[in-house]
């Protein structure tokens, strides 16, 4: 008979969908949290339900082009050099994925291809889905010839379903007449969605799940107990905390508890970057993926969120300047015009695997534990169906998918 009592920790989006879709279970859930909901990366991103990004940063040929990328100060790839020694053996894994591009992406669409409908399912009868909307997801370029040149990740997608649209600059300019003469051309990606304020969303499904009966606590997990191939109990700073079975979903933190619970997936922090300017003078329709700096856009409530960047960095140092700065620069270029009151600045860890996929499945060493971890840029538009799979797997209930590609004791393809 399965145990009904269950601790998801981590509250980010993954968490939070798990929590609640156990609780739709039957389940008796404890939700913990160093912090609290929607305190970490999944507050900071930029608000896009990105079911088509499907093609992973580590493509043929990156390994020619990072160099040139991390001593350009222009371009979006950041590291911090004194972290080189300790990040080259995931980055050999990480540059050897380029070959394995095609089950990669078959694997991300798999998880993401319906994460609009999964949202709705998740979030429908509460107050989060006041922030939830059916958007298209608009990538700007230059022109036709910068559009043409990333056609190898366009073939992915067309290749994988994922619906698409060329448009010119005219068609940009009367869809959204904020985006006239700002790029030459531009590709439409429907049956998308947009969160329109990310913390504020995962706040509300938590306010949900704690109002239906859940637990909130706040604690640091220091050490899992392990007993038989059993977790019998989390070490935190406020006690041992025991259930029947443990969900681990702390994202770019997840390294040391899993570990020690046998997953050997390389997993670093890919820190992310967001610049919002608080009472802006545009507003934007859609969410837009600027494709020259790799950032995306959305028109939140009070404020313009610009959210990229990837720099290497672990996760004990201060968020660097330049990336900031790069940021700046790049929405000054793009939108000469905008006007402001202010900007704030934030930088966040996305927990990022060395095939780009993320970790889900239960743990080789203890079969009372699940983990879900490792979504890199898809953390929010994948966690609910995420949540999902892993309270099927509680209950019993191995879910209608081969979750093979995403299994805590994969070997990382070479």
């Amino acid at each position: 008979m399965t145990d009904k009592t269950i601790i998801v920790v981590g509250a980010g989006i993954v968490g939070v969908s798990t929590a609640l879709w156990l609780q739709r279970d039957g389940f008796d859930v404890t939700l913990v949290d160093r912090e609290g909901p929607a305190a970490g990366t999944s507050y900071g991103n930029a608000g896009i339900l990105a079911a088509g990004s499907i093609v992973p940063v580590s493509v043929p040929g990156l390994w020619r082009k990072a160099p040139g990328l991390l001593l350009d100060p222009d371009q979006p790839l950041f590291l911090k050099w004194r972290y080189l020694p300790r990040l080259l053996p995931f980055l050999r894994q990480y540059l050897a994925q380029a070959r394995n591009v095609d089950h990669i992406a078959a694997a991300l669409f798999t998880l993401l291809q319906d994460a609009v409908d999964q949202h709705h399912a998740l979030a429908g009868g509460t107050d989060a889905a006041a922030y939830l909307s059916d958007d298209d997801w608009i990538y700007g370029y230059p022109d036709r010839a910068a559009y043409e040149a990333e056609s190898y990740g366009w073939d992915i997608r067309r290749k994988h379903g994922v619906r698409f649209e060329e448009m010119t600059a005219d068609m940009l300019a009367a869809h959204d007449p904020a985006l006239a003469g700002r790029f030459g051309f531009g590709v439409r990606l429907l049956q998308h969605g947009r969160i329109s304020d990310p913390g504020a969303y995962i706040t509300a499904l938590a306010a949900r799940f704690a109002a239906e009966g859940g637990t909130i606590r706040q604690a640091t997990v220091t050490d899992i107990i392990l007993s038989d191939e059993r977790c019998s109990g989390l070490e935190t700073d406020q006690g041992v905390l025991r259930a029947g079975q443990y969900v681990l979903t702390l994202g770019a933190w997840s390294g040391p508890l899993a570990r020690k619970l046998g997953i050997t997936v390389p997993l670093e922090s890919e820190r992310g970057y967001h610049i919002e300017f608080v009472n802006p003078s545009i507003s934007l329709r859609d969410t837009i993926m600027v494709a020259a700096g790799k950032f995306g856009m959305n028109t939140m409530k009070g404020r313009l969120r610009c959210a990229g960047v990837v720099e290497f960095g672990g996760l004990d140092v201060p968020p660097s300047a330049a990336p900031f700065a790069l940021l700046r620069r790049q929405v000054a270029a793009l939108f000469p015009d905008l006007t402001y009151d202010r900007v704030d600045e934030w930088m966040g860890h996305r927990p990022s695997t060395a095939d780009s996929l993320p970790v889900i499945g239960r743990a080789p060493k203890a079969e009372n534990v699940l983990l879900g971890y490792g979504h890199q840029h898809v953390g929010l538009t994948g966690g609910p169906k995420t949540g999902r799979w892993l309270a099927a797997l509680a209950a019993g209930r191995p879910p209608n998918t081969d979750l093979g590609a995403y299994a805590p004791n994969r070997t990382t393809r070479r």
